[in-house]
């Protein structure tokens, strides 16, 4: 198992992780650390619980907004993507319809040979 050392808000913590994961746990104090850098600028005396609470609802504020656009762009396509559906489902029912006509004239020539 290894250990990394993270910076957060001016202090250090030893922190063990799975080999290979070292990396991806600095980036994520960074995140961290910006978070409560954003909230500690100007002077701001917070204790180290309220900082860690604050930093909390404003990673899960952003993740809750990152899902409610996700959703949205899931679930309900764009007036652009509908209206295309609709010219080519159109477009298709006319090609379709021609191509019947086509198939008719054929088969009546087959039948007069």
């Amino acid at each position: 198992m290894a250990q990394v050392t993270i910076t957060i808000n001016a202090r250090e913590y030893a922190i063990a992780c799975e080999d290979g994961q070292e990396f991806r746990i600095m980036q994520l104090a960074r995140i961290l650390d910006e978070k409560a850098r954003l909230l500690t600028d100007g002077g701001n005396q917070i204790s180290e619980s309220m900082l860690l609470a604050m930093v909390g609802l404003l990673l899960a504020d952003e993740i809750s907004e990152l899902k409610k656009n996700a959703g949205k762009n899931e679930s309900t396509p764009s007036a652009d993507i509908a209206e295309s559906v609709a010219k080519i489902d159109t477009e298709l029912a006319e090609s379709v319809k021609n191509l019947s006509g086509k198939l008719k004239v054929l088969a009546n020539e087959i039948n007069l040979l």
